[in-house]
């Protein structure tokens, strides 16, 4: 299951590690920093940053990435947009005055 936290997942840096899900995004900043060679040759996926591949095969994961359709999805349907109702009201709020003058 794709969803489940437990699930192990194998380290693009070391194939040895296997990691669970949920730790996932922590192993791979701490891993990628104790392995740096290894990690200039990798590229992120621009869709999900747990997804690193080999730097030449970047554009053939771009189009072959699951999460792609998930952003394509988000982008159709707007959801990245705020509601209308709220861009009709706009926001009353106003910062206070500044009291402070850090020259004197």
């Amino acid at each position: 299951d794709l969803l489940d936290p437990e699930r192990l997942i194998q380290c693009p840096f070391v194939k040895q590690h296997q990691i669970r899900a949920c730790r996932f995004p922590y192993h791979l900043v701490k891993c990628k920093e104790s392995n740096p060679e290894i990690a200039k040759k990798l590229a992120t996926c621009p869709f999900n940053a747990r997804h690193l591949v080999p730097r030449g095969d970047l554009s053939d994961h771009i189009m072959k990435c699951n999460d792609q359709a998930l952003m394509e999805q988000d982008v159709v349907s707007g959801s990245c947009e705020p509601p209308q109702d709220q861009v009709k009201d706009g926001s009353t709020w106003q910062p206070p005055p500044c009291d402070e003058d850090w020259e004197t």
